[in-house]
């Protein structure tokens, strides 16, 4: 049977090489149960990874829409072994039968590179295996799959992200931090070594995040006298004044020559060499474990559903493919391809040719080691440019801020350019609160959460005079601003300024940073995923409370002005039962149909029950009236409590996402700039009139794209502070999918699931 045709479907997990799961793999084993049994399929766990599939009996069960409540906190409930009877075709001949006796027709296989390979093998002789079965007297099925890529090390070719990645990293910065914190009052040098064996990607984001003097990663061995080098770099930066030396190490590197490089070997050079006090770190399994991030969470919740989806579009001819991620889109690419590429990496690192190793990677890869190339080894230029860059902070402050100051500021250094720092955004640009800045200035900036120059809500139109006075004063030729829905209005009114101020005909961008995500022309905004962070961890925490008590449903108001983005992803993350938000228009009915959703969720199994509401999502039905409306219809049956998270969504110290995402938009913005410049500049000074000079750089898709103010214009709702068209949208139905709780879908029904989901954009 197809899945379509509403009776199998499996559900397996497995992970060849090691016993311990990526966190984050339970939000795709819940969203792929749910949906699963939603389109009206059985859906079966299997337990103990590919062990289970051969053993069969009691270890392949039928799952439940309750037996995946309350997983989104951790690791693996399934459990996932080594297997050594599936590598031996006898072994694999045995799980076909268990499958085909089940008629389970569809497998989803959730694991690293080596499990994954495992499933294409399977797949591949499924048909000799069958052939042999049937003659033992079975009958004969086909068999689809699926893979989704759990690993934290992030070695998988096609995707940007891997289940897990994101929360290893949350685990590793949280030491970085502590150690850097403890650091800075001595004089020390410290070595940490995180995992990947054979891929450096958790090195090489890792020492993105915190700024490291230096990392070793596989793919990318140092030059030979690398030592000299080191040794240089750490002393320069002593004599810049830094207190604190990081050196990232992935456990797989190795020198030109294939020789392992420890942190012992590093130790011993730079204590005896420098004399510089010095310790090591190795993290070991800690990354693996704690609580998904938010990231994880959704990046799971998408991938299981488009997982279904894929095995929904089957035919017995499909080819296998793995559901990866690409930008911001969840796509399938043939397994097989995969696992080729993946092993492509391994024989180019094998043979030498490392360049091509980090190529083979994937664009994300390649574009974080030449962030880290660029921000790490070079000394800001003898020659100048004469060219003075203006950074400013607008709107609210947010986590991640301070991140894109700092490459902004290096990234200018390093192209000659003068970089001035304006205090309190435009008030302090028309009030002269301007100074340069320098290299060491931004030192230790990438984790500070906040803004270090300073941000104010007031617009420029208040003070253009003023603000083209000081353009002339300070002879600056083009400005950075980096905020929220304010820095896009601000850019937005000196742009339309330009007619009557001459001086204000120079190149400006506008760098998204906000906890909102409400500005126009990008997907993301620097800042949003920290609040989301701390959104969902206070929600586990809520949830945690109740679990010793007696039923009760939880009202959390969350931030966002009139963007329902956070309550939207945080519920998602969270597993909420409802997110009301002002984009999807809501009435009385829908309450009454949420309540007695609740009311009956209650009476069974599940003893709590989350709502999340947009701070503004509508002015009559406010968190007080919610809040009053299910104590009084729970009544008997749940007690509700409310909570307001307040200004604590903005601050915090930024995750490791919007310290990367914000690193690399400077970066981006900066070199974008020095190119409008050089077309701007006519008979020795700077013009620049046309609406391609002042852009919103944001993330669209699969790209950091510049879009010009004036074309995002049309695009924005001025009064709600919000981009009439949101992507995020797209994902409310899963959100919906995967709270409700009983669900009886005739044919039509799932019909118009099927064209939901085709429509969410989530299916290519």
């Amino acid at each position: 049977h197809s899945l379509t045709n509403a009776h199998t479907h499996t559900h397996t997990h497995t992970h060849p090489h090691t016993h311990t799961m990526p966190t984050g793999m339970n939000a795709a084993v819940r969203a792929t149960v749910r949906v699963g049994i939603y389109t009206g399929a059985k859906v079966y766990f299997v337990h103990e990874g590919y062990q289970g599939l051969v053993d069969g009996g009691d270890y392949i069960r039928l799952a439940t829409w309750e037996s995946v409540s309350m997983m989104l906190q951790g690791g693996t409930v399934i459990g996932s072994a080594r297997c050594q009877d599936f590598r031996t075709r006898e072994g694999r001949t045995k799980a076909a039968c268990n499958l085909v006796k089940l008629g389970i027709t569809n497998l989803c296989v959730i694991g690293g590179d080596g499990s994954l390979t495992g499933a294409n093998a399977f797949r591949t002789e499924w048909s000799g295996l069958l052939a042999d079965l049937v003659k033992a007297g079975e009958r004969s099925s086909h068999l689809n799959i699926v893979g989704m890529v759990g690993s934290i090390d992030n070695d998988f070719c096609g995707t940007d992200m891997t289940i897990g990645t994101d929360s290893a990293l949350h685990r590793i910065i949280e030491i970085v931090d502590a150690i850097t914190t403890t650091a800075q009052s001595h004089q020390r040098a410290f070595i940490l070594e995180v995992m990947g064996r054979h891929c450096g990607y958790l090195a090489l984001v890792t020492a993105l995040a915190c700024g490291a003097d230096w990392v070793f990663i596989p793919e990318m061995p140092p030059d030979e006298g690398w030592e000299q080098h080191l040794c240089r770099r750490l002393t320069d930066q002593r004599g810049r004044g830094s207190r604190l030396n990081i050196i990232i190490v992935a456990e797989g590197a190795i020198d030109r020559n294939g020789k392992a490089i420890t942190c012992e070997n590093i130790k011993e050079l730079v204590s005896k060499k420098l004399g510089i006090d010095t310790r090591t770190t190795i993290l070991g399994h800690v990354q693996r474990g704690g609580t998904p991030s938010a990231f994880d969470r959704i990046l799971g919740s998408r991938m299981g559903v488009e997982a279904v989806m894929a095995l929904l579009e089957a035919k017995p001819d499909t080819p296998a493919c793995v559901v990866s991620l690409s930008g911001n889109m969840a796509v399938r690419l043939p397994l097989m391809e995969c696992v080729q590429v993946t092993k492509d990496v391994t024989t180019a690192m094998a043979e030498g040719r490392f360049e091509d190793a980090v190529k083979l990677r994937g664009k994300s890869f390649e574009n974080n080691w030449n962030t880290y190339k660029m921000l790490a080894h070079v000394h800001p230029p003898d020659t100048k440019s004469n060219i003075n860059i203006a950074i400013v902070n607008v709107g609210a402050p947010c986590a991640g801020m301070n991140a894109a100051v700092r490459s902004t500021v290096r990234v200018g250094l390093l192209q000659g350019h003068q970089i001035l720092a304006v205090h309190d955004g435009f008030d302090g640009l028309a009030h002269g609160m301007i100074e340069p800045i320098g290299w060491s200035a931004v030192a230790g900036w990438t984790g500070k959460g906040g803004s270090n120059l300073g941000t104010k809500r007031s617009l420029p139109h208040e003070f253009m005079e003023e603000i083209s006075l000081s353009i002339t004063k300070f002879n600056i030729h083009a400005i950075v601003i980096i905020g929220g829905f304010e820095a896009f209005v601000g850019g937005l009114e000196m742009v339309q300024a330009r007619e009557k101020y001459e001086e204000l005909c120079i190149p400006l961008v506008v760098v998204p940073a906000t906890v909102s995500n409400n500005v126009p022309g990008s997907d993301f905004s620097i800042g949003t995923d920290t609040a989301l962070n701390t959104i969902t961890m206070t929600c586990d925490r809520i949830k945690q409370s109740a679990a010793g008590t007696k039923r009760r449903v939880f009202i959390v108001e969350t931030m966002g002005g009139y963007c329902g983005y956070l309550a939207t992803m945080a519920g998602l993350a969270s597993g909420a039962d409802a997110a009301y938000i002002y984009e999807e228009h809501f009435n009385i009915h829908d309450l009454e149909v949420n309540v007695e959703h609740l009311v009956e969720k209650m009476k069974t199994t599940v003893k709590r029950g989350l709502i999340l509401r947009n701070e503004k999502c509508n002015a009559n039905y406010t968190t007080d009236f919610i809040f009053s409306l299910y104590t009084e219809e729970g009544k008997g049956v749940f007690d509700c409590r409310k909570n307001v998270l307040g200004h604590m969504q903005q601050g915090g110290t930024p995750s490791p996402f919007d310290r990367n995402f914000a690193t690399k938009m400077g970066i981006k913005s900066v070199l974008w700039l020095t190119d409008k410049l050089k077309e701007c500049y006519r008979h020795g000074r700077i013009f620049a009139n046309s609406p391609d000079s002042a852009c919103v750089l944001g993330m669209k898709k699969r790209s950091l794209v510049f879009q010009p103010l004036e074309e995002l214009k049309d695009q924005t709702d001025f009064e709600h502070r919000i981009p009439k068209i949101q992507w995020w949208l797209k994902l409310r139905p899963i959100l919906k999918i995967l709270a409700k709780y009983k669900i009886n879908l005739d044919t039509t029904e799932k019909a118009a699931l099927e064209h939901v989901i085709k429509k969410t954009g989530l299916v290519p």
